[in-house]
C-alpha cells in the first residue's frame, strides 16, 4: 500500500510538472526563435545594437544620481573611479546620504572637498528608507541647485547608478548621442565575477547574459515596455518634471522596484524609450555597466527576493497590463511575473525526481516493475528533456559570446544554482509581500557591496 502510493504521488507530481515545464519551455524558445530573427534581420536595429560610439561635442548636460545607504566601503573608490574615467564633462554627480549613516556622509564629503562636481545631499528621514526616497531628495536637491543656477544650462538627463558600479568611459557620449529622441536610455549590466564564487555570483552573468543580451532586444523589437535596471540608465528631467507634476515626486517611493515601474510607466505616458547595445570600438565589447552582485547564497537571496516582491507581486498589483490589446506587452510583463507560478512548479519537479527515484528503489527492493508511463507522459517528458537541452545550449551560447567561452562552461551548473537560490528567494519574497499587505513598512532591503580595486584608478573597461 504505501508503495502504491508513492507512485500515485511521483505520477501527479510528474504530470503537473511535465505541463506547466513544457509550457515555460516554449515561452523561452519562442523569445529565443525572436531573437535569432531579430540577429538575422536586424529589425529594431536603430534602437538596438549599434555601431562605435561617436565622439564630439554634446550640448546635453547630465545629473548623476548614486543613493547611498551604509556604503562607507565603497562609495569613495567608486567616486572616484567615476571622475577619473569621465574627466572633465557637462555633468555633477549627486550623492544621497541618510543623517544616521556618518560614515557615508564622511566619506562622500571627503571627495566632494577635492572635486566640486560633487554634491553631498543628505536626506531629511533616517535611514533606510527606500531607494526611491533617497532619489527623490536628489531630486530636490538638483531643483534647488537649478533654482539658484539660473543662468547656467540646464540638466538634460538623470543618470541612474548604484554606489558599487564600475562606470564605462563612454558611457556620457552614448547617451548624449539617443537622449535627445528617448526619454530615457538603458545600457546594458555586465556583472563582475566575485573572486572565489564562480557559482553564486557567476550566475549573475549568465542571467544577465540572457535579459540584457537577448530578451530587452526582443522587447524592443516588439514594442513592448522597456523596464529600467536602476544603473546605467538616463532618464529625461523635462518628462521625470512631468512624472512629478502629477504625482509630486518623479520616483515612487512606496515601490521596491522604481526602475522596474518607470520603464513601464514611460511607455503608459506614450514616451520612446531605448535599449541601447553600442560598441566602445569597431569589433569591440558594449559600453557597459559593470559591479559585482553578491557572492554568497544568504546575500544572493536577499537580493533577489527584493526583485521578485517588486516585480513579480507588488509590481503586478502597481502596474496591471498596461494597454488593453498590446500582446507584446502582456506577454513579456507575464514573463516578468511567471516567476510566480515558476518557483512553486520547480520545487513540484524537483519533487517528483525525488519521488521517482525513491519509487525505483522501493521496487528494485520488492522485487516489483515499476509502473510504466503513459504514451503521452513519456513524450512530454522527452519533449521537456528536448527544451532543456536547449535551454543549456542557448545560454552557454549567449554568456560565451559577452564573457568568453570559460564562463559559458560554467552555466550549465549554475542553472542549479540559480534554481536554488531562486527557489529560496520565492519563499522570502512571499513573506516580504504579506508583511506588505499587513501595513508593513518598506525598507531598503540591500546587500553589502564591494568596489572592485582594479578598477578604482580609472584604468580603461575591460
Amino acid at each position: 500500500m504505501f508503495l502504491y502510493m508513492i507512485d500515485i504521488v511521483h505520477r501527479e507530481l510528474l504530470v503537473v510538472s511535465v505541463l506547466f515545464l513544457f509550457v515555460g519551455g516554449v515561452d523561452d524558445i519562442l523569445v529565443d526563435l525572436l531573437y535569432l530573427y531579430y540577429r538575422l534581420t536586424r529589425r529594431g536595429g536603430d534602437r538596438a545594437e549599434a555601431g562605435a560610439v561617436t565622439t564630439g561635442q554634446s550640448a546635453s548636460r547630465f545629473a548623476i544620481f548614486v543613493p547611498a545607504w551604509d556604503e562607507s566601503a565603497v562609495i569613495a573608490p567608486m567616486l572616484r573611479a567615476m571622475l577619473a574615467r569621465w574627466g572633465a564633462g557637462p555633468y555633477r554627480i549627486y550623492v544621497g546620504t541618510y543623517p544616521n549613516d556618518p560614515d557615508t556622509i564622511a566619506a562622500v564629503a571627503g571627495i566632494a572637498a577635492e572635486d566640486r562636481r560633487v554634491r553631498l545631499v543628505v536626506g531629511p528621514r533616517p535611514g533606510p528608507t527606500t531607494k526611491a526616497d533617497c532619489l527623490n531628495a536628489l531630486w530636490r536637491a538638483l531643483a534647488r541647485d537649478e533654482a539658484v543656477e539660473a543662468a547656467a544650462p540646464p540638466f538634460t538627463a538623470i543618470v541612474l547608478h548604484d554606489a558599487e558600479d564600475v562606470v564605462h568611459p563612454q558611457e556620457l557620449a552614448v547617451y548624449a548621442g539617443w537622449i535627445e529622441h528617448h526619454a530615457a536610455v538603458q545600457l546594458p549590466v555586465a556583472p563582475l565575477r566575485q573572486p572565489g564564487s564562480p557559482l553564486v555570483s557567476g550566475h549573475y552573468l549568465d542571467e544577465f547574459a540572457q535579459s540584457h543580451g537577448v530578451t530587452l532586444l526582443v522587447r524592443q523589437m516588439l514594442g513592448a515596455s522597456l523596464p529600467l535596471a536602476g544603473v546605467g540608465c538616463a532618464i529625461r528631467c523635462d518628462v521625470l518634471r512631468r512624472i512629478a507634476a502629477h504625482r509630486g515626486q518623479p520616483f515612487d517611493a512606496t515601490s521596491l522596484t522604481e526602475d522596474y515601474e518607470l520603464g513601464l510607466s514611460l511607455r503608459e505616458m506614450g514616451e520612446r524609450c531605448a535599449f541601447v547595445r553600442v560598441a566602445e570600438a569597431p569589433g569591440g565589447g558594449p559600453v557597459a555597466v559593470r559591479a559585482y552582485f553578491p557572492g554568497t547564497v544568504a546575500t544572493a537571496v536577499r537580493q533577489k527576493a527584493r526583485w521578485m516582491t517588486g516585480i513579480a507581486l507588488a509590481g503586478w498589483d502597481r502596474m496591471g497590463w498596461g494597454a488593453r490589446w498590446d500582446l507584446g506587452d502582456h506577454w513579456m510583463r507575464m514573463r516578468d511575473r511567471r516567476v510566480t507560478l515558476a518557483m512553486p512548479v520547480l520545487a513540484i519537479a524537483y519533487a517528483a525526481l525525488l519521488f521517482w527515484g525513491l519509487s525505483l528503489l522501493l521496487h528494485a527492493w520488492t522485487g516489483t516493475s515499476p509502473p510504466a508511463f503513459e504514451p503521452w507522459l513519456a513524450a512530454g517528458l522527452g519533449i521537456n528533456l528536448a527544451l532543456l537541452g536547449w535551454r543549456l545550449l542557448v545560454r552557454v551560447a549567449v554568456v560565451s559570446r559577452i564573457h568568453g567561452a570559460g564562463e559559458g562552461l560554467w552555466a550549465a551548473p549554475r542553472m542549479l544554482v540559480a534554481n536554488y537560490i531562486g527557489l529560496l528567494a520565492a519563499r522570502r519574497a512571499l513573506v516580504l509581500y504579506v508583511r506588505l499587505l499587513l501595513g508593513g513598512t518598506l525598507r531598503w532591503d540591500k546587500t553589502a557591496h564591494q568596489f572592485p580595486l582594479s578598477f578604482a584608478a580609472g584604468t580603461p573597461a575591460g
